[in-house]
């Protein structure tokens, strides 16, 4: 079964032109070293990051390991995990998406634009995003160079031959931790909200999202264990927190997901000085949760509310 995923091609799409024309998509960290041996003893991504943040950080010493493990991870997703067949679509800067089909191993071009490069046959149609479901925008829109985007593999699928999905897909929890499906569609959705709105939360007040270069990276920042949901920083710079949404799942999953995201993000991210937090963010506390964190340090736990108003009238 091939992958989907999304590619950005330069900041801004800045590349995607040359990217077209000369059929390849690429990543341009790392310039001057030929990957090949790199990417072939590395068993996965973690193998590859571990070996390859020193010399990003050699390279770049004003950045912080936050964007190291960002810029690496994305080197590796190009160069190796992608694989012959799967399908890359990349925004154009038009409101559509060119789509192609990887077709070669991993290609080191010196000199060139994006030179750690994988050859593409581009197809001659495009996708636009007006016609993508909700989800699959948001998602073929995350920040970040490349994201999998595989789960919404039957809508691409059918607006790759130029059938509209005659249904917008939905969330669905397949995860058997999930208590309650329509409180984890939800908070999927609140995830982006908190991004979007961050300057108008509490929390704004004394932490921001992750940055790096002014794009937000510290959304689904991934570890060895999986995605953080939001990485934040103190205003100081003094602390990393870590905050997940329970997402509908047990208590006792969340609790122990989320020590395990402060766990690397002590171990991997941090810088000297600095230490880890964790918040929770659920519609509901319940007993479970609160045993739990009775006895668990640095974790907060914060509910949300949902509220709406009607307004009688028509909009100006």
């Amino acid at each position: 079964m091939r992958n989907f995923y999304r590619l950005m091609l330069g900041k801004g799409s800045s590349h995607v032109q040359e990217c077209l024309q000369e059929g390849f998509v690429g990543v341009g960290w790392f310039a001057n070293i030929d990957l090949s041996a790199a990417i072939s003893s590395a068993v996965d991504w973690k193998a590859f990051n571990k070996a390859m943040i020193p010399i990003y950080l050699d390279e770049n010493p004003t950045k912080k390991k936050v964007a190291a493990g960002l810029s690496c991870g994305f080197t590796y997703t190009v160069c190796k995990a992608i694989n012959i067949g799967d399908i890359v679509i990349t925004p154009k800067g038009d409101g559509s998406y060119a789509v192609g089909e990887v077709s070669s191993e991993y290609l080191y071009a010196p000199g060139k634009t994006l030179p750690h490069r994988r050859l593409v046959n581009w197809f001659p149609g495009t996708i636009a995003r007006a016609d993508m479901s909700v989800e699959l925008k948001n998602s073929s829109g995350s920040i970040g160079t490349v994201s999998n985007i595989s789960r919404y593999a039957s809508e691409l699928e059918a607006l790759l031959i130029g059938q509209k999905p005659t249904q917008k897909s939905g969330i669905y929890a397949t995860d058997e931790n999930v208590e309650d499906p329509s409180i984890f569609a939800l908070e999927k959705h609140l995830e982006d909200f908190l991004v979007a709105n961050w300057k108008s939360t509490e929390l704004s007040k004394n932490y921001d999202i992750y940055e790096d270069e002014g794009e937000i990276v510290g959304q689904q920042y991934m570890t060895d264990t999986g995605p953080i949901d939001i990485l934040a920083i103190s205003k100081d710079r003094k602390e990393l927190l870590v905050i997940e949404l329970k997402k509908g799942r047990v208590s006792d999953v969340v609790v122990g997901q989320i020590q395990r995201y402060m766990g690397y993000a002590k171990e991997e991210l941090c810088e000297e000085g600095q230490s880890v937090k964790g918040l929770i963010i659920g519609l509901e506390d319940d007993n479970k949760l609160r045993r739990a964190l009775s006895v668990t340090t640095g974790i907060d736990f914060y509910r949300y509310l949902v509220d709406f108003k009607l307004v009688k009238g028509f909009s100006a």
